[in-house]
């Protein structure tokens, strides 16, 4: 009995043998390996059945003799040209895989060679070689092949690389020729470190990659932007300093000093107070008329000088004085401008900065019947790590600081405070002043322990009458840890005992730790601020020099001067870069790919682009390094006719 064709799973078996014809010949029946594989490769080895795809149609006549002719039959109505076309045979995809079918007979006939070779063998491919490789030559190339022919130690290649390469000057990065790299006047980058010998080619400076720590709380739509800009909250902040460095105040009544003008009032009160330095103070805003810089001017009003010696030798040792938590102040001087005798500081202007007693002592703008908010825990560590070390370089330097106030003491940032009224009292009292160095130091660390009780209070320094109560107060609210730092800054010290600022800063050194690690943190992101910013300088220049050769009229004789030569693809690099349109006619405004085409044809890639005319009769394919030449070239050339005159223009 033969064996069924396809099983109940549908999967094919294979046969052992060619089913038995029934009631008909072998020659009209279609060979089972052409019907699977299209050809049967026992067709001239005795296969008896058909190799004949073509279908046989049979005639009228032939099948009348066969058919006896009945009146009862259906009527025939022909269904068009596809009846004529013969039905399909269908396979399910199980038949791809099945065996190949031998006939009987056959089955033993030993395959001829070109059959054999037709199966895919991988042992019998040849292995790939080379070909004109010269090993003996790979090590002055950059590869090195030792005796067991595997490469050596990349480093070691690096450095006989970097050795062979001049240390002459430094490598232009914006050259557009790097030709002349290796050669004996080549210039590159210096070494550095024992495995770097410098780049040995130019880095692809049209990879746009940042660096830094990443913010992931954005949506796909923002981080398009975002991570090619500076981010909108700090932008914003950074323009409206900007905008408070230039504010100016038309027809203020200031005077114009002798090397300062554009004063502007920097007082939120017009009230005169004179308990901090003994004479009424003012603040303004001036531009330095030498250096084109904006200081902060303190004026004391009605101090009359008598000892030119109180500003040389106070000024001389105060600016020494270089800490990040202390305004530096680079002068002062006397004038009569403001209608009398007036004692003027001059301090580094911090934009938009407010004083303790601002943000922490006085009521929320608009409502003064509502207390002020509570400083948090951490803001005060900040402050005093911040304070400690302000306080140690002046101590170190033999100074004392004396006015540790909180209207005094300016914010400039978030949690970031400074020292804003330095050296005032060393000048102000330089002859009347009877306190040696080491009791000013000492009264330093008490108004120290008072500020921050205060600020923990929330009560102004002058009304801290009862320090134990307040202290008790304090110790509700806030760590342990931070009440005994301020109970010992605010205690006298023991007889015989010499408290000093490193004391208090060695007792705190976990909590300068952690500033220091918040610093740090903050560090990493305003340089990864900075690292996103640094290719705008290049925009910037690229599109200056792009702008200077777009849409230029006549230049003398040369007429369309912008739209002639090698200038013309320029233009049409332009349509590329910034009036790409979708397909439906809409434009297309895709920022990363005209940063990247900019970055692209600064670096002078060699990358090629295809350039079409509007109406696709002119096509150029060039590359970005020929795309900068021509830029280069063209902008030369209004270089030199800015100098010399365009051709033909005087005549």
């Amino acid at each position: 009995m033969a064996a069924t064709r396809y099983s109940t799973s549908n999967e094919i078996r294979r046969q052992v043998a060619s089913p038995r014809a029934k009631n008909r010949e072998n020659k009209d029946t279609l060979c089972r390996n052409v019907l699977i594989y299209g050809h049967c490769r026992y067709e001239d080895q005795g296969c008896t059945f058909n190799h004949d795809q073509t279908p046989k149609t049979s005639s009228p006549q032939a099948d009348h003799a066969k058919k006896p002719f009945n009146v009862e039959s259906p009527a025939f109505t022909p269904s068009g040209q596809l009846s004529a076309v013969p039905k399909k045979t269908t396979l399910p995809s199980q038949a791809a895989s099945a065996a190949p079918f031998t006939p009987r007979g056959v089955g033993t006939t030993t395959l001829p060679q070109a059959a054999e070779a037709s199966v895919f063998n991988p042992a019998a491919i040849r292995e790939f070689t080379p070909q004109n490789y010269d090993i003996n030559n790979a090590s002055a190339k950059g590869v090195a092949h030792d005796a067991a022919g595997l490469y050596a130690d990349p480093f070691t290649t690096m450095n006989s690389l970097g050795t062979a390469l001049p240390a002459a000057g430094q490598y232009n990065m914006y050259a557009g020729d790097h030709t002349g790299l290796a050669a004996p006047t080549g210039q590159y980058y210096p070494q550095h470190g024992a495995f770097a010998p410098g780049p040995l080619q130019p880095a692809a400076y049209h990879l746009y990659q940042p660096f830094g720590p990443y913010r992931q709380d954005l949506q796909p739509w923002q981080r398009a932007t975002y991570d090619f800009f500076i981010s909108p909250n700090l932008r914003e902040e950074l323009q409206k300093k900007s905008f408070a460095t230039l504010q100016v105040m038309p027809n203020s009544g200031l005077p114009q000093l002798e090397r300062w003008h554009s004063l502007f009032p920097l007082d939120t009160h017009n009230r005169k107070n004179a308990s901090a330095f003994g004479y009424p103070s003012w603040v303004y805003k001036a531009q330095n008329s030498r250096t084109g810089r904006h200081y902060a001017l303190r004026r004391l009003e009605g101090y009359r000088l008598t000892n030119e010696k109180a500003i040389l030798s106070v000024m001389k040792e105060w600016k020494k004085i270089k800490n990040a938590s202390i305004v530096t102040v680079h002068e002062a001087f006397t004038t009569r401008e403001f209608g009398d005798s007036s004692l003027i500081f001059a301090f580094d202007y911090h934009p938009l900065s407010k004083t303790l007693q601002e943000h922490h002592l006085q009521p929320p703008h608009g409502n003064r019947y509502r207390a002020p908010a509570p400083v948090p825990e951490n803001v005060l560590w900040g402050y005093v790590c911040q304070l400690a070390n302000a306080l140690k370089t002046i101590h170190a330097n033999k100074l004392a600081a004396r006015c540790l106030e909180p209207s005094k003491i300016i914010l400039t940032e978030t949690n970031r405070i400074r020292l804003s009224a330095c050296s005032i009292l060393d000048v102000v009292q330089f002859e009347s002043n009877t306190k040696s160095l080491q009791e000013l130091q000492q009264e330093d660390l008490v108004k120290f322990g008072r500020l921050i009780l205060s600020l923990a209070t929330l009560t102004p320094p002058a009304h801290l009458n009862n320090v134990s109560a307040a202290l008790d107060s304090m110790g509700s609210k806030y760590s342990a840890n931070l009440r005994d730092a301020v109970a010992w800054l605010i205690a006298p010290p023991n007889p015989g005992e010499f408290k000093s600022i490193e004391s208090f800063i060695s007792g705190i050194a976990t909590h300068m730790a952690t500033y220091v690690d918040l610093a740090l943190q903050d560090n990493d992101d305003k340089l990864s601020h900075l690292a996103r910013e640094v290719e705008n300088g290049r925009y910037v220049r690229i599109l200056t020099k792009l702008m200077a050769i777009f849409d230029r009229g006549d230049l003398g004789v040369m007429q369309n001067w912008s739209e002639t030569g090698d200038r013309y693809q320029l233009k049409l690099f332009r349509d590329y870069v910034f009036h790409r349109v979708e397909a439906d006619g809409k434009p297309n405004l895709d920022l990363g790919h005209m940063l990247t085409c900019l970055n692209k044809l600064d670096a002078g890639a060699d990358e090629m682009v295809l350039l079409t005319s509007p109406d696709n009769e002119t096509v150029f394919v060039v590359s970005y390094r020929e795309l900068k030449q021509t830029a280069d070239r063209a902008f030369n050339e209004l270089v030199k006719l800015s100098k010399t005159g365009a051709p033909g223009a005087n005549s």
